[in-house]
């Protein structure tokens, strides 16, 4: 990465981090664009460079924010050396949802938008050295394992959906358990999913045959 690349990431990157500072204490609706850029300490026209308004930060901020967790999990799953794709999937979960529960303010900046979305979004970001996508490794670490499933999209969309909607009252409030005690039926249910993604689907395409004569039958 060049002089100028470094300049322009440096300057993006200290309006995302007082962006979340300030939506964080502030909250987005108290803060302006003029508070963002000044305590970021760049001109009103860099902001305009990569961000149309402050709620365009705000959505980049959130998909920049989830990229970073998948980026320091994956790069956690390569130090741990793990190889099967099954254990790799844990561990990049338990390892969100560890920060998470560490990091409380982070967890209620982005808990409205814990789903696909928001990690749709942060697919196409490359954090943070602007090569690294997890959705391109999470492709990446299937094909090694060379394990095969129908719909590796669907699959993880599934996934996130159930950690996202499951997981934010266990970490915020302890209900309806803790976030300890809820994790090994969280994990078993992952598994379950998995197993579901690696069969040929026949199941499931009899019982939509048999729905739609049903519904024939009785229209």
């Amino acid at each position: 990465m060049g002089k100028l690349e470094l300049n322009k990431k440096k300057k993006k990157d200290a309006l995302f981090n007082t962006a979340f500072e300030l939506f964080t204490t502030k909250g987005l609706t108290k803060t302006t664009i003029s508070d963002i850029v000044d305590q970021a300490g760049v001109a009103k026209g860099t902001f305009y460079l990569y961000f149309k308004d402050k709620y365009d930060i705000r959505n980049k901020l959130v998909s920049h924010k989830t990229g970073e967790l998948f980026f320091w999990a994956h790069k956690a799953v390569q130090n741990a050396h793990i190889s099967e794709f099954d254990r790799q999937v844990h561990f990049i979960i338990d390892y969100i949802l560890t920060e998470l529960n560490k990091d409380r303010t982070l967890l209620l900046f982005i808990s409205k938008n814990l789903a696909w979305g928001v990690f749709k979004g942060a697919f196409e970001e490359k954090m943070p050295d602007d090569e690294y996508n997890f959705y391109q490794s999470y492709l990446d670490m299937l094909a090694q394992s060379g394990l095969h499933y129908k719909n590796p999209e669907l699959m993880l969309f599934t996934i996130i959906e159930l950690v996202g909607s499951t997981c934010y009252s266990c970490i915020l409030y302890q209900q309806p358990v803790s976030l300890a005690e809820y994790r090994p039926y969280l994990h078993r249910t992952i598994s379950g999913i998995m197993e579901t993604f690696s069969q040929d689907h026949t199941t499931c395409e009899i019982l939509s045959s048999d729905t739609k004569t049903h519904v024939d039958h009785t229209a």
